[in-house]
């Protein structure tokens, strides 16, 4: 028989760590059963020094719905091209919770907190993400220029 999961501090604590033994600096923890499942609904755990790639979904049944639980993230959206159209500072109970992402969009996160956690719902199955979801005028994750383009997208909070 399933459970029901409580989402409390301890369970928030229990992927926040596990976030911060990670190389990538994040992990998520989902409650959807597989990864070819038609719903996914994740909570991720993000620490300051991981950086996600800006990218977009171009599927049209991949929007996505981010809701910060814990801590402070930053979104940031973009043009085709790389200039920033938008930004927000996302908290629970801040002025701005959460944020709707349509496909097509470029984004990224950015946590500005320590143990910065996040709900995030879109539609599976998982696919990765193709040459052109990737922002090419964007360092990829783990080259040198990544983490001066971090500190750059931080800097847009600051």
């Amino acid at each position: 028989m399933r459970t029901a999961q409580i989402i409390d501090r301890d369970f928030l604590d229990r992927i926040s760590s596990r976030a911060k033994e990670s190389p990538r600096r994040r992990k998520n923890h989902n409650f959807h059963a597989s990864e070819a499942d038609a719903s996914h609904r994740l909570l991720n755990a993000i620490e300051p020094d991981s950086y996600i790639p800006p990218h977009c979904h171009q599927n049209v049944d991949k929007d996505e719905t981010l809701m910060v639980v814990r801590g402070r993230i930053g979104v940031v959206i973009f043009d085709e091209h790389g200039s920033v159209t938008s930004k927000a500072m996302l908290a629970p109970g801040g002025d701005v919770a959460g944020v709707n992402i349509p496909h097509g969009v470029y984004h990224t996160l950015v946590a500005l907190e320590p143990d910065s956690v996040f709900f995030e719902a879109k539609a599976g199955p998982y696919a990765p993400l193709t040459p052109r979801e990737k922002a090419s005028w964007a360092p990829a994750e783990g080259e040198p220029r990544a983490s001066a383009y971090l500190a750059e997208l931080k800097r847009l909070f600051a």
